[in-house]
C-alpha cells in the first residue's frame, strides 16, 4: 500500500477540485500536540468529549498493538495520549480501539454495506485493545478507516481505569484526506460518494474540538495523534468491565449512530467544507 501512495501525484487537482497532500490539513502531531494541561497554567485540563460507542462495539479479548489482521488500506497508526483529569500520564490504563475497514465495514457483525446484506460474522478485525505505557501513551497499528452511510469517517475508542470505563469517545480525520483517498486507491472506492462529512456529521459537531488530532505523513504510514484527558472517577454511561459486551458480536448492526446528520454539500460548496477555513 506505500506503493501505492508513492505512485499517485498528490499535487495534482482531482476531479473533485481538492488539491494534493500538501493542501489536505495532514499536519505535525504529537507529541507535538501539546497535553491539554499546557494550555493554561494553573488550570485544569479540558475534558475530552464523550461520543456514543455505536452499535459495533464488542470485546474481542485481544491484547494487541498491531490490528490489522491483514485487511488492506493505508497504513495507519493511531497514538492516543491519555492523561487524567489533573494532566497527569494515566499509566497501565487499558485504551480499547475499533473502526471499519476500508469497505466500510465492521467485524463481527450482519447486515452491513451499502446494501445491508454483508457479514462479518466471527471475525475480529480492526479492533484489539493494549495498555498506555508509562507516559501515558497508547499506539496502535491500522489502516485508515473506510466510511458508511451517515457516518463521517471515525475512529472508536474507550477508556478503562481498572475495570471501569471512563470514557467512550471517537476520533474524527481530516476530511480533505480521506476525500483524497477514497477518490484515488482502489480499496476504498466505492460507486457511491461518501454522504456525510465532519461538518455534517452530528456526533462529530457535538463532540467538538477535543476529539480532532492531529495527522502527519511518514514515508511509510500517516500517523493520527490525539491527546485524550479522562477524569479518572467518571463512568462512560451504560459500559461493562472489560469483556464485558453491549450488542456483541453476532449481532445484526443496529443501524446508524444516534446524532441527526445535515445534508453533505456538493459542486464547490463541499470543496469549501473539505478544506480548513472553508465554509460548511
Amino acid at each position: 500500500m506505500a506503493g501505492k501512495l508513492r505512485k499517485i501525484d498528490r499535487r495534482r487537482v482531482l476531479a473533485l477540485g481538492v488539491t494534493g497532500a500538501a493542501s489536505l490539513g495532514v499536519t505535525g502531531c504529537a507529541r507535538a500536540q501539546q497535553p491539554a494541561a499546557s494550555a493554561a497554567v494553573g488550570q485544569p485540563p479540558a475534558l475530552t468529549a464523550h461520543a456514543t460507542e455505536g452499535p459495533y462495539y464488542f470485546d474481542p479479548k485481544k491484547e494487541r498493538a498491531d490490528i490489522t489482521e491483514g485487511h488492506a488500506g493505508v497504513p495507519l497508526e493511531v497514538r492516543l495520549a491519555v492523561v487524567d483529569e489533573t494532566g497527569a500520564n494515566l499509566r497501565n490504563a487499558r485504551v480499547d480501539l475499533w473502526h471499519c475497514n476500508a469497505a466500510g465495514l465492521y467485524s463481527g457483525y450482519a447486515g452491513q454495506g451499502d446494501d445491508g446484506q454483508a457479514s462479518t460474522l466471527g471475525q475480529t478485525f480492526l479492533r484489539g485493545y493494549i495498555q498506555t505505557n508509562a507516559e501515558g501513551v497508547a499506539a496502535f497499528r491500522t489502516i485508515y478507516p473506510g466510511w458508511y452511510r451517515g457516518r463521517t469517517t471515525h475512529i472508536h475508542f474507550k477508556v478503562w481505569n481498572g475495570d471501569k470505563a471512563v470514557l467512550t469517545s471517537q476520533f474524527f480525520l481530516p476530511d480533505a484526506l480521506s476525500e483524497f483517498l477514497y477518490a484515488n486507491l482502489a480499496d476504498y472506492r466505492r460507486t457511491q460518494v461518501r454522504d456525510t462529512l465532519n461538518s455534517t456529521d452530528g456526533i462529530a459537531l457535538r463532540a467538538g474540538g477535543t476529539v480532532i488530532g492531529n495527522v502527519r505523513e511518514e514515508a511509510d504510514r500517516y500517523v493520527a495523534a490525539l491527546n485524550v484527558v479522562v477524569d479518572r472517577n467518571a463512568t462512560a454511561g451504560g459500559e461493562r468491565g472489560p469483556g464485558g459486551r453491549l450488542g456483541g458480536s453476532g449481532s445484526r448492526a443496529r443501524g446508524p449512530e444516534d446524532a441527526p446528520t445535515r445534508t453533505a454539500p456538493v459542486g464547490g460548496e463541499r470543496i469549501k467544507a473539505l478544506i480548513p477555513g472553508g465554509d460548511a
